[in-house]
């Protein structure tokens, strides 16, 4: 079956397709896509995966055309950062 296995920087987005045997795992999947060696910086024991836009576990099953999702880690506390100001903020 066919999966795709996405991770985005600001500047660098990769999303690769890959073939995995009925039963694989997200972390099987992500390993046979080869992005951990094009992207050396992620570090699956500190980054969360999920699959289309929801948490899942490395050793959750996957299904036929799941998109595999990897995600960077928070830079920013967002409960220190501040909102950006609405254009035309009506009074």
């Amino acid at each position: 079956m066919k999966v795709g296995v996405v991770y985005a920087l600001p500047g660098k987005q990769t999303w690769l397709n890959v073939e995995v045997a009925d039963g694989s795992t997200v972390q099987q999947a992500i390993e046979r896509s080869g992005i951990l060696a094009q992207c050396p910086e992620i570090d699956l024991t500190q980054q969360k995966v999920g699959m289309f836009g929801k948490m899942a576990a490395l050793d959750a099953v996957v299904e036929d055309g799941a998109r595999i999702e990897i995600y960077r880690p928070i830079t920013a506390d967002p409960k220190t950062v501040h909102r950006r100001p609405t254009a035309d903020k009506a009074e």
